[in-house]
């Protein structure tokens, strides 16, 4: 009877994983295709949310505070939306500074943490508005096809790992299948819409940039020792665990944005 309860144990979790999934698929691509106000709510919601999950890695034993920030953080998110002014951007610092004088240790790490989350995820609905549907769906199609393409071919291949000490999991020939597979996306972007050749660089450099994102995130829970930053999606862990590599992906997209006029990117 052992064997059958471990194995029925097992199937459960993939269930409770494929639910969760599915169920993260349909919101999150329903947001994104309706677009406005619904894409605006959701990237409030999952950006406050971040941020909560932020403060209880370092300060688990005070979820209240944690609220609050979330709170705070949904609503200047919210008022910056609705303004449109890049100089109230600089509103983001509220939360991280208050975070600073409240932290005795990791002061730094809130700090750079929370305000990269909140610029990624008013960047998110900036691109969504600026430049519409297709552009946010290549962004977001480079960093699970890099995902896909680096988890499948990490299992295939092994090898030297990328960086042990702080994910121990990834290796060089993932992270180099997770390139060609941003290549891939950005090719059929160049085939099928007005992209130039350049995407499909720019399309690399973002993939790349989504991994920094996914590699700084485990190196916060290896400093926190944590293994998830909360257990909020059943069999999946918290929401900036699904969302790191789309972090780093974004906050890049929108430094080359601000500094250089990209060719071939606007579609």
């Amino acid at each position: 009877m052992a064997p059958e309860t471990k194995t029925s144990t097992n199937w459960d979790d993939l269930t409770v994983r494929m639910v969760s999934s599915a169920a993260m698929t349909i919101v999150g691509a329903t947001g994104v295709i309706l677009g406005g106000v619904w894409f605006q709510m959701l990237a409030v919601f999952v950006t406050a949310v971040m941020v909560w999950e932020l403060w209880m890695m370092i300060r688990p034993k005070e979820p209240t505070s944690g609220m609050l920030m979330a709170a705070l953080v949904a609503s200047i998110m919210s008022g910056e939306i609705a303004n449109g002014s890049h100089w109230g951007l600089a509103l983001f610092l509220i939360v991280p500074i208050i975070g600073v004088t409240r932290l005795k240790t990791e002061r730094k790490t809130f700090f750079a943490f929370a305000l990269g989350i909140q610029i990624a995820g008013w960047g998110l609905v900036h691109f969504r508005m600026e430049y519409g549907f297709v552009w946010l769906i290549w962004l977001m199609l480079v960093v699970i096809v890099t995902d896909i393409f680096g988890y499948f071919a990490g299992k295939a291949f092994g090898g030297p790992k990328f960086w042990p000490k702080i994910s121990p999991k990834k290796t060089w020939s993932g992270t180099f299948a997770g390139w060609v597979g941003a290549a891939v996306v950005g090719f059929v972007f160049h085939t099928f819409t007005d992209a130039g050749f350049w995407i499909i660089i720019v399309s690399m450099v973002l993939s790349f940039a989504g991994q920094m994102g996914d590699i700084a995130e485990s190196a916060l829970k290896r400093r926190m020792g944590v293994k998830d930053s909360s257990t909020l999606i059943p069999g999946h862990g918290g929401l900036f665990d699904r969302f790191d590599a789309l972090l780093g992906a974004a906050l890049f997209m929108l430094l080359l944005a601000e500094v250089f006029n990209v060719p071939g990117v606007a579609f």
